[in-house]
């Protein structure tokens, strides 16, 4: 326990946030399951009362933490919650013996409860999660320590770990989001680097809107994020600490232009496009001794690398065969295999995190579509379809997929969305103003 409770404090300190930590955790299978599959899933009914407010001063903490599990359970579209003017019991005592007669009679399926308590500006949650049908807790309770200032960050994590539990899933409350928040009119946008809550809560600016920013990347432990900027009046990289705001450029050699970065899994090193002598090729350069390795040697353009999970191969987009298509080669170069042959123009490739998928953007017939498909190329899906879709990012858990959408006009705005990977669940994330090129953190 003590090594999960360091590892938790290390993720959090490099985000800056408020630390949080596990106290017990054992998790155990349950009969209670969420099957998903690429047909019609009918949400799983639950009822989540409000935590109890076991000591003076957690009253509002407890309700609000309720409804934000709530919230996130609800945004799935896997969950549907059961209003609390329905319920038939009470909970009145964390450790009462639950009444699985009145919660069966509103058809609820699972139960969460919880208690909270507030000292100081110290906050203590626990919580139980119940197979009603079944009549048995599923798994054991967690509690979780954190300040009153991070009581959200905490409702993440019971949010994850609930749909962990009923889904066998992976969760992805508790995460962030790095991207390009926009302002004003379309022909004198202003641009600068944002993080946020997954759901759009928190945002916090990295950069001012000086010089144009593009592609932010997230590093594999969330401390750093890459991206390209404008400010010598041409595209180079730069890395960017989140906790202190301090950055350095990558690659800035006379006469280069730079751009469209990744960090490999490891975080030792990033894989970008570097234009030199009128050719764009990728480039792996290490982060600590500055050394490229030349990883394409072709008269065609090569950019929007992006890592396979185990950091074997890199997926790319290429204009080497006459149109944009997407290709696969090993992460040290060499021969590449084109994997997309569907009609249309192919980019913006990115690496599923559970190694299954390549998500994409298409651009067919006039519409740009979001779409993913084996890493073979094999069984492409679209997802949407609009305007102009395009920049997808993972969720950690490799279930749900945001991207940038642009209004048509000259009134149009970008905005960033979501949706499953199964196509289901389309919507829009709440961000303040415009946004564009988001990228998912991993679990904190």
């Amino acid at each position: 326990m003590k090594t999960l409770k360091a590892t938790l404090l290390i993720g959090l300190c490099a985000l800056g946030a408020l630390g949080v930590s596990v106290q017990t955790a054992q998790a155990q299978s349950g009969p209670l399951r969420i099957e998903i599959t690429d047909g019609v899933i009918e949400p799983l009914p639950y009822a989540v009362p409000a935590f109890l407010a076991e000591s003076p001063g957690s009253n509002q903490i407890s309700k609000d933490m309720s409804a934000l599990i709530a919230q996130d359970l609800n945004g799935t579209g896997l969950f549907r919650e059961i209003p609390a003017k329905a319920h038939i019991s009470t909970i009145t005592h964390f450790g009462s013996p639950v009444q699985y007669a009145d919660w069966k009679a509103i058809n609820a399926q699972a139960l969460i409860t919880g208690g909270v308590t507030v000292t100081g500006n110290q906050l203590e949650v626990k919580f139980r999660v119940y197979d009603v049908f079944a009549g048995q807790e599923l798994g054991n309770g967690l509690r979780f320590k954190g300040t009153t200032d991070g009581w959200r960050r905490i409702a993440h994590k019971v949010a994850d770990a609930v749909y962990s539990r009923i889904t066998g899933e992976g969760g992805y409350f508790d995460s962030r989001v790095v991207f390009v928040s926009e302002t004003g009119p379309k022909n004198e946008r202003k641009k600068r680097l944002a993080i946020m809550d997954y759901d759009g809560a928190g945002p916090q600016y990295l950069t001012d809107s000086k010089d144009i920013v593009l592609a932010p990347r997230f590093s594999p432990t969330g401390d750093r994020v890459l991206y390209t900027s404008y400010e010598t009046g041409f595209p180079q990289v730069y890395v960017l600490n989140v906790g202190s705001a301090a950055r350095r450029v990558l690659s800035n050699q006379t006469g280069t232009m730079s751009f469209a970065p990744r960090f490999s899994p490891d975080g030792k090193s990033v894989v970008m496009s570097v234009t030199e002598g009128g050719n764009t090729d990728l480039y792996k350069m290490d982060i600590a001794s500055g050394q490229r390795t030349r990883l394409t040697q072709t008269p065609s353009i090569e950019t929007a690398p992006s890592y396979s999970p185990d950091g074997s191969q890199i997926v790319f987009e290429s204009d080497r065969s006459g149109s944009q298509q997407l290709y696969v080669m090993s992460a040290n170069g060499g021969e590449a295999k084109r994997i997309s042959f569907g009609q249309g123009r192919y980019g913006t490739p990115v690496w599923s995190p559970r190694g299954d998928l390549v998500a994409f953007t298409k651009q067919n017939k006039g519409r740009f579509h979001i779409g993913v498909m084996r890493t073979d190329g094999s069984e492409e899906r679209l997802l949407t379809a609009s305007f102009l879709d395009e920049g997808p990012t993972w969720a950690p858990n490799g279930r749900v997929i945001m991207f940038t959408r642009e209004t048509r006009g000259a009134d149009g705005v970008s905005a960033l969305y979501s949706v499953d990977v199964s196509g289901r669940n389309l919507k829009r994330v709440a961000v303040t103003g415009g946004g564009s090129d988001p990228s998912w953190s991993p679990l904190q």
